[in-house]
């Protein structure tokens, strides 16, 4: 009897086979790349995308879990020079990157990449925050880049359908932002890369859907591991010689497509095609959630027992958070029905709207109860461009209400503009560190560019 499965290829045979291309290419491209060559507006962008985790990051610290396990931790190791957003108190740099990326996900406000389906900044900002090099132009090209080989990871795989995005792809963005830093050689992103790619977490999905607040750490266990894989590559360990092709085509995910990697590369820069986010929900409500405003702002302010019913169609990640439990924040984020029946109650998807006062409002109950969202495969077929959304609002005197939208607020195609991006970063920001830093700590990242140390922005955000 063979004691070797029939089919498995012998090592040789393996090591024979030449890595992709679009490794060596990819890795040129991110050692020589320089602040200059980043157009303005990609620039810009990238400073947005930083301004917005740092709010996400201060407000999703002030959440129970969040501080508890900031002040945990902190304890235990006895604190460092890293600043911890939202904390009093700083931590080591593996401690402070983990720490803020959990918290920059905790609300559910942090920005996105549609076309990667997932979460690229919160997986990088942290751990560039956490152990800054250099000026600002370095810090923005830093993120960019660890942001383009996230995305374009997502973009060229297909993740397994039980798995959550957060802490897959992320930790190579995290890796390829920590290593810019640090100047890494091309031979370096290689190995950085290569690691990377092995190091991010087997998530599961299930856990966004029944409220499993582990799934809030997936983004900080990426930034912490950016962090280590740098140290990994400086010790002189070693990966398999393509790493990202047999985890994204063969362990987590399949059909990899090299050539995603490198097209466009250097002119299509992902960053500049990401989303902002202005409700306090997963994405996929957004699209109900924006044509329930324009319902409402035809009929005026409802209340929940005014509705009898109303009636989602949309797409088929949206259909799937059909569930009106809302047993805590999380869940209640990922819920349609919830979504829609607290924004009648509140006027808006606001951090509120989602804690436990409103979970517990018996109205609110009652009315995501009568709340149905069904699949249209029409819609479906309109990813990952457009994220359609059709809601039927049928008041109690059986008059209907139909509103549709094709994307959400905040999309590339229908986006959000700076001022209201930056009055965003205010709103979640002023109550953290009162209006005078946060003005500061606002205008400081706005102003990043070249001769500007990223440590006196870091100093900005401690305590």
């Amino acid at each position: 009897m063979a004691i070797v499965t029939p089919g498995v290829a012998p090592a040789s045979a393996l090591l024979a086979t030449p890595p992709s291309p679009w490794l060596g290419e990819w890795c040129a491209f991110a050692a020589r790349t320089r602040f200059s060559d980043l157009p303005a507006e990609v620039a810009q962008r990238t400073r947005l995308a930083l301004l917005d985790c740092i709010g996400a990051i201060a407000a999703g610290a002030q959440e129970g879990e969040a501080h508890a396990l900031a002040a945990r931790m902190i304890w235990r190791e006895g604190g460092g020079e890293s600043p911890v957003i939202g904390y009093v108190g700083g931590a080591r740099p593996g401690t402070a990157a983990f720490l803020n990326g959990t918290a920059g996900t905790m609300l559910e406000l942090d920005e996105g990449n549609q076309y990667a389906r997932g979460h690229p900044a919160i997986h990088v900002v942290p751990a560039l925050l956490a152990a800054p090099r250099g000026d600002g132009a370095a810090l923005l090209t830093a993120l960019a880049l660890g942001y383009e080989m996230g995305s374009r990871v997502g973009i060229a795989s297909k993740l397994n359908v039980a798995m959550h995005p957060h802490g897959t792809w992320g930790t190579l963005g995290a890796s390829v932002g920590v290593a810019k830093l640090h100047g890494a050689t091309a031979g370096e992103f290689r190995s950085a890369i290569n690691m990377a790619a092995s190091l991010g977490l087997a998530t599961s999905r299930n856990n966004m859907l029944e409220g499993g607040t582990v799934r809030n750490t997936y983004a900080g266990v990426s930034n912490m591991l950016g962090l280590t894989v740098w140290d990994l590559v400086r010790a002189g360990f070693a990966a398999e010689r393509d790493g990202v092709a047999t985890i994204f085509g063969q362990v987590s995910a399949s059909d990899f497509q090299p050539e995603e990697m490198v097209k466009d590369l250097g002119t299509r820069w992902e960053v500049a095609r990401n989303y902002f986010k202005r409700h306090a929900a997963c994405r996929y409500t957004h699209g109900a959630l924006d044509a329930l405003a324009q319902i409402l702002a035809k009929t005026g302010p409802l209340q929940p027992g005014q509705v009898q019913g109303i009636a989602v169609q949309t797409y088929v990640w949206a259909a799937q958070l059909d569930s009106p439990a809302a047993p805590n924040m999380l869940a209640a984020k990922f819920s349609i029905p919830f979504a829609l029946a607290t924004f009648i109650a509140h006027g808006a998807a606001t951090v509120p709207a989602f804690r436990g006062p409103a979970r517990e409002d018996p109205a609110i109950q009652a009315l995501a109860a009568r709340v149905t969202v069904d699949e249209e495969a029409a819609m479906t077929a309109q990813l990952p461009g457009l994220r359609p959304a059709r809601v039927t609002l049928t008041l109690a005197d059986g008059s209907a209400h139909v509103a549709e939208v094709t994307t959400n607020r905040g999309d590339t195609e229908d986006p959000f503009t700076e001022a209201e991006v930056r009055a965003k970063f205010q709103e979640l920001t002023i109550p953290v560190y009162g209006r005078d830093r946060a003005a500061a700590i606002e205008e400081a990242v706005m102003g990043l560019g070249p001769h500007d140390e990223a440590t006196a922005l870091v100093d900005l955000l401690k305590p």
